[in-house]
């Protein structure tokens, strides 16, 4: 059994790889970074890093796999919705906006980029990442669709729907539209709004 002190030590020196990852993959990009490089910026052996990651892949879903987890963290309960659609839908929007910022816009242009070639990290993210947040998805919005009679295959396509709509957007966003960029902290709302009202009510 891993005592407290050697297990913050692990962490400690996990979030010190994910962070040195992080910072060349957003100047070099995925391929073009090696674990030499990672290493360095670590300030580590290179063989260290093996230590706690089988792969540079596995690297990458590290990083996104902490950002999912803070922006968790942060979001609202699921019991402080009261149950209320849009304060629901609002909290499912805020999760990839929070998580977007600065250096992370980079890092999710990678990783997308990646994943169209890279059957194993486009698997990682699916199960790690997507999965899980569509499911949560499906949890808090369980009774609203029972209801309103919706289908349990109708909330899945639905919540789908909306995931896609978060991605396009994400993709607009990388691909340098200034009024995404200038505005990105509306959008939830106003994504929000267009889910449940309608467009022009």
């Amino acid at each position: 059994m891993i005592d407290p002190i050697q297990q913050q030590r692990i962490a400690a020196r996990t979030n010190q790889i994910l962070d040195a990852a992080a910072a060349v993959f957003a100047e070099k990009g995925f391929h073009a970074t090696t674990t030499r490089d990672i290493a360095r910026r670590a300030g580590i052996a290179e063989g260290t890093i093996y230590t706690y990651f089988t792969t540079k892949t596995a690297i990458l879903m590290g990083i996104f796999e902490r950002m999912k987890a803070v922006v968790l963290a942060d979001s609202i309960p699921l019991e402080a919705t009261d149950g209320d659609m849009p304060t629901i839908i609002r909290t499912m929007l805020q999760h990839p906006w929070t998580d977007l910022k600065t250096d992370n816009f980079a890092l999710f242009r990678i990783v997308l980029s990646e994943m169209m070639v890279n059957e194993e990290l486009r698997g990682m993210y699916y199960t790690q990442i997507l999965e899980p947040t569509l499911t949560l998805a499906e949890t808090m919005l369980a009774d609203h669709a029972v209801r309103h009679n919706l289908s349990p295959t109708a909330l899945k396509l639905t919540i789908r729907a909306v995931a896609g709509m978060i991605m396009g957007l994400m993709i607009e966003h990388i691909m340098g539209d200034r009024i995404l960029a200038d505005h990105w902290d509306t959008v939830p709302d106003i994504a929000a709004d267009l889910i449940i009202n309608g467009f022009g009510t």
